[in-house]
């Protein structure tokens, strides 16, 4: 049963925070978290993500950047990462974490484009990435939870 879904990418401020917001709006029985292996303390989203998902309805305004801990893994039932370095590095770390690991865009073989610092073309295009990762998993995580 998956009741816990955890997004993780770097630094929690663009990528995991707008699949989150997509995947606790799609999913709202399902408790859904984010964050960063990378990520600084006490950083807000990127207003680039939080003005592309205002334009979604969607609301990441008060995101507050959260770094990975084994804590967080340990309580999701399903870890989405942005890359395939990502999961391999959660898996290598937290060898109790294998077998719930998976890239967003798995299903694809595709890492999600890291737009931080690179212009609306780039959040654009992780955005589009991560809206097709999402409607992926959507039917798995509803036949599970």
């Amino acid at each position: 049963m998956i009741d816990r879904i955890l997004v993780v990418c770097e630094g929690n401020i663009c990528r995991s925070p707008m699949a989150a917001a997509l995947l606790a709006k799609a999913l709202p029985k399902v408790g859904v978290t984010s964050a960063g292996t990378h990520a600084p303390v006490d950083r807000g989203a990127d207003p680039a993500a939080i003005e592309l998902m205002k334009q979604r309805s969607l609301d990441i305004g008060e995101h507050v950047t959260t770094p990975l801990t084994a804590a967080h893994l340990r309580e999701a039932q399903l870890v989405l990462t942005m890359t395939a370095t990502q999961r391999e590095r959660i898996k290598a770390l937290y060898s109790f974490a294998r077998g719930k690991v998976y890239r967003l865009a798995e299903h694809d073989h595709l890492d999600i484009v890291d737009p931080y610092r690179r212009g609306s073309f780039f959040f654009e295009l992780a955005l589009a990435q991560i809206e097709q990762g999402v409607s992926h998993w959507l039917p798995i995580v509803q036949r599970l939870s």
